[in-house]
């Protein structure tokens, strides 16, 4: 019974109170706690804050050289576009240039080759002013104006202040022919010539045109025309002599 009694009051017996330095020190411990957390918080939102502040700035300078990358790619098709159109413009004006210089030149040359053919008119009426030279040349042209046509009857055109000297180149002109041909051939072809009431024009510096069946076949063998077929057919010559290549 005694025992009883004794376990009775030890399991009876009230829990041992925490003192006030156990106390204490659990104070101390948790606000220890506390501040590691708000530390390790205060940690984590500062790293936090630096890996979006580095990732803001990373993405920043990504999206910054995007830009100026962009910017110069831009400039340089800029460039590359004025560069081309100035040089195409260059071109242009070269090549304008060139023609314009080119035209000048054929212009240029045209204008001396004209005043040679001027001059060369201005010889030859002074050919036509040596009355008896003339008359040898009007009897040439006549027979080979002759020989084209083939016919026994051709009309003489020329000049009013002309007609006298045609008048009598036209005897030795149909003989002319006419020994020509037989020599040619052996016959005896005449040829009647005779003067064509028609004159040439004023500008005409001399020659014939002579004429067949009533005027209707022409064959122009005037001092012009003639002077005309020779800077046509001579053009090449003319042009090397007047402007050589160096």
């Amino acid at each position: 019974f005694g025992s009883s009694c004794k376990l009775s009051q030890s399991r009876t017996r009230p829990a041992t109170l925490p003192t006030s330095a156990t106390m204490a020190m659990s104070d101390a411990e948790a606000t220890k706690q506390i501040d590691q957390m708000v530390n390790f918080i205060l940690s984590e939102a500062k790293e936090k804050a630096s890996d979006i502040e580095r990732k803001a700035e990373e993405d920043f300078n990504i999206e910054k050289l995007k830009i100026v990358e962009g910017t110069k790619k831009k400039i340089r098709t800029e460039f590359e576009n004025k560069a081309k159109k100035v040089v195409t413009q260059v071109a242009i004006n070269k090549s304008t240039a060139v023609n314009r210089a080119r035209l000048r030149k054929i212009a240029e040359r045209q204008e001396i080759i004209a005043k040679v053919k001027d001059q060369s008119a201005g010889l030859l009426a002074k050919k036509v002013a040596n009355q008896g030279e003339y008359k040898a040349l009007i009897v040439d042209l006549i027979v080979q104006g002759a020989l084209q046509l083939l016919e026994k009857e051709v009309m003489v055109r020329c000049r009013p202040e002309d007609k006298s000297v045609v008048e009598g180149a036209l005897k030795d002109a149909s003989a002319k022919y006419t020994d020509f041909i037989k020599k040619s051939c052996g016959a005896n072809t005449p040829l009647t010539l005779t003067m064509d009431p028609k004159t040439l024009p004023p500008s005409a510096i001399g020659g014939v045109v002579l004429a067949c069946h009533g005027g209707k076949i022409t064959l122009d063998n005037t001092l012009n025309a003639r002077l005309g077929l020779v800077m046509e057919n001579d053009k090449p010559e003319i042009r090397r002599q007047l402007f050589p290549v160096h």
